[in-house]
């Protein structure tokens, strides 16, 4: 957490939505002295004097303010709560109410704007209050300006401080699911590389022979050593390690889509990086790579987890792009850059299978080289639409377009498995352990290298 501390400023005096209220009030009361006595018209403009009158003394009994400042988190992640905090302090005893208002970035900020109402603090002479906000998106979220405002013991005046902030409050990808006890617990339990030995059973590295023993897969049986031994002896392999892993990921207009709050995008990073720390954790190599209308990042590969951060910070720099992406020259770039078979996660999304086409060619000459697993997200609006119940005709309507669109849909994905393309679709909360357990499904299959 930064503390900001701002110093005093003056500033005119203001009246409050009560003086505002009062003003309105003694308008009716003006027309009914003006019809009834026009001889008393005096009247009216005294008891507006005397309101104006009133203001000013009531925001001069508010005090001065001695110190006031606003703290902000340095650092939070997309689709997390981040906490916003107003402090100030007083030159005598005040009583009127105290709010605090700030001006900045959307992706922070419900629209760029949040007021922060900041009751008395236990401890004396402090007035403290925070709120909470949730960014919507990733980047650097810049605070500009910063208002206090308290008003007197009567709440009819009011006396306001402002001051530039010049702050920046930085949004990385969402990890919580990374930092999850389910998570930890699976890596400690898992035979994942956390333990500097050699796994025998799977892969393709010959390790030993062992005694065949009821259970074991038969195919694993070493018939000549058998034949030699006039015993049943299977083959142990190493497990299979250093598999080169790409999550490739779309960041064009239709991953820029919100699903429950969050762009695709963000919901995609999230998973991806997860399935990412098991993979360093079981002794593979993984980059990433971002495009929309031309490529946007691609990271070296990394095999230690302690330059995990190394992921993070690059999937932080994914910029979204309002545009169709280029599948052509992102995938030709990409496999320019591989150079040995590697296993591609790609995450994209597309509305027909018009769009759909570019895609389809590109992945269909990526998969000739390399092990692609699609991912993508399942639309809950469309299944929403399609199952709601018909009870006008533009309801009707849109089910069958909703019906038709899924259809479609269906018939892409179709198309990518044919081609011999994994696909994963599933709700956003669910493509993290779906993608996990694909993964090491892929892993024990001996299917990457």
């Amino acid at each position: 957490m930064a503390r900001f501390a701002l110093p005093r400023v003056n500033v005119p005096f203001v009246p409050t939505e009560r003086a505002a209220w009062c003003a309105a009030g003694l308008a009716p009361v003006a027309v009914v002295i003006a019809a009834t006595a026009p001889g008393a018209w005096v009247i009216a403009p005294l008891a507006g004097a005397a309101l104006v009158l009133l203001v000013l003394i009531d925001a001069l009994l508010a005090g001065a303010v001695t110190r006031w400042g606003i703290e902000t988190p340095s650092d939070t992640e997309v689709g997390q709560p981040a906490r916003l905090t107003a402090h100030a302090v007083f030159a005598k005893y005040h009583r009127g109410d105290v709010q605090a208002a700030l001006e900045g970035d959307p992706r922070l900020l419900e629209q760029g704007r949040a007021v922060i109402p900041v009751p008395r603090s236990p401890e004396v002479g402090l007035w403290e209050g925070s709120i909470t906000v949730t960014p919507t998106r990733r980047g650097s979220a810049q605070l500009g300006t910063a208002w206090l405002r308290w008003h007197g013991p009567l709440g009819l005046g009011a006396r306001q401080v402002s001051r530039p902030l010049e702050l920046t409050v930085r949004i990385w990808p969402d990890l919580s699911p990374v930092r999850s006890p389910d998570l930890q617990t699976f890596l400690r339990n898992a035979q994942l590389g956390l333990i500097a030995r050699r796994i025998r059973g799977e892969g393709t590295q010959f390790e030993a022979l062992s005694e065949y023993e009821p259970g074991m897969d038969r195919r694993r049986i070493d018939w000549k050593a058998s034949a030699r031994h006039t015993r049943l002896y299977a083959r142990e392999n190493e497990s299979e390690r250093n598999n080169q892993i790409v999550f490739a990921f779309d960041c064009g207009q239709a991953m820029c889509e919100p699903v429950d709050g969050l762009p695709r995008i963000d919901r995609a990073v999230s998973a991806a990086l997860t399935c990412a720390y098991v993979a360093l954790k079981g002794g593979d190599k993984v980059a990433l790579f971002g495009f929309a209308r031309r490529p946007q990042v691609m990271t070296p590969f990394i095999g230690d987890p302690r330059a995990f951060h190394r992921l993070q910070s690059a999937a932080a720099g994914l910029d979204y792009e309002a545009a169709e992406p280029n599948f052509t020259l992102a995938l030709a770039t990409l496999t320019a850059r591989l150079k040995r078979r590697s296993l591609v996660v790609v995450f994209s999304d597309f509305t027909d299978p018009t769009s759909a086409e570019l895609m389809v060619e590109s992945l269909g000459r990526l998969v000739g080289k390399h092990l692609v697993l699609f991912v993508t997200m399942a639309d809950a609006e469309l299944e929403r639409m399609t199952q709601a119940p018909p009870g006008d005709i533009a309801t009707l309507a849109r089910a069958v377009t909703a019906d038709t669109l899924t259809q479609q849909r269906k018939l892409v994905l179709g198309r990518l498995r044919r081609m011999g393309i994994d696909v994963i679709e599933a709700p956003w909360d669910a493509i993290g352990t779906r993608l996990i357990d694909r993964y090491l499904t892929i892993r024990g299959n001996e299917a990457i290298g």
